[in-house]
C-alpha cells in the first residue's frame, strides 16, 4: 500500500490520535489558534520502487484564502538519504507560494516548477532519523524527498494535517483547479 487518506474517519484509534493528542496541542500552539484536524495519512515508499516526492508546498494543495496550516510527519521506521528522507528549504515558508505544475507522480499531482535555484540549493536541509522522529512544518515550506533506492527497506510514515480555525477554503480556486484537471484528463482521453 502506497498511501491511505483520512484514516481518522475509519478508525477510532486514529481519530483519537489526531483529535486528542499532544500533536494537536503543539499544532494549536504553532498556529496560535485552535488546530482543526483535516487529514491523517499513511505514506509508504517501498524498497526499490518508491518514487521521489517532488518539491512542493502543502498549502498549495489546501487552497486556503487565509494561510494558516501545518503538516506533521511521523517516521514509522529509520529514514535516511537511501530510503528517501525529507528535505526542507529553510525559510521558504516566509515567501509566497511558488508556481506549481503537474508532476506525474501519483499522490503528488503538483510540484514547484521553478525549483532548483542557487537559493534553494543553499538552503536545503535534510532530516534523517530513527523511527519516531517527528517533524512539524508550516504548510508553505518547500520540501521534497528522493526515491527509495534501498533494495530491502521501505520508508513508512504518518502525515497529520491541521488548519487553523480561521483558515477558509478558497472555493473559486478549488473550482478552477478541478476544471483545469478535468480538461487535462479529457484532452488525454482518460475521461
Amino acid at each position: 500500500i502506497k498511501n491511505l487518506q483520512q484514516m481518522f474517519n475509519y478508525d477510532g484509534y486514529f481519530k483519537k490520535l489526531i483529535e486528542e493528542s499532544a500533536i494537536q496541542e503543539v499544532a494549536s500552539f504553532l498556529l496560535q489558534e485552535k488546530a482543526i484536524p483535516k487529514n491523517l495519512q499513511y505514506f509508504n515508499k517501498p524498497p526499490g520502487v518508491g518514487k521521489p516526492t517532488p518539491p512542493h508546498q502543502d498549502g498549495y494543495y489546501f487552497m486556503l484564502k487565509k494561510h494558516n496550516a501545518v503538516t506533521c510527519w511521523l517516521a514509522l521506521e529509520k529514514v535516511d538519504e537511501e530510503n528517501g528522507c525529507i528535505h526542507y528549504v529553510r525559510g521558504s515558508h516566509k515567501n509566497q507560494y511558488r508556481p506549481h505544475g503537474r508532476s506525474e507522480i501519483l499522490g503528488f499531482s503538483q510540484g514547484v516548477t521553478d525549483f532548483g535555484t542557487e537559493e534553494d540549493k543553499k538552503n536545503t536541509v535534510k532530516f534523517e532519523g530513527k523511527a519516531g522522529m517527528f517533524l512539524m512544518h508550516d504548510a508553505k515550506i518547500i520540501h521534497f524527498a528522493s526515491s527509495n533506492k534501498s533494495s530491502i527497506r521501505s520508508r513508512r510514515a504518518f502525515g497529520f494535517v491541521y488548519h487553523g480555525a480561521s483558515a477558509k477554503h478558497d472555493v473559486e480556486i478549488g473550482k478552477a483547479y478541478q476544471k483545469k484537471l478535468h480538461d487535462e484528463l479529457k484532452e488525454k482521453k482518460i475521461i
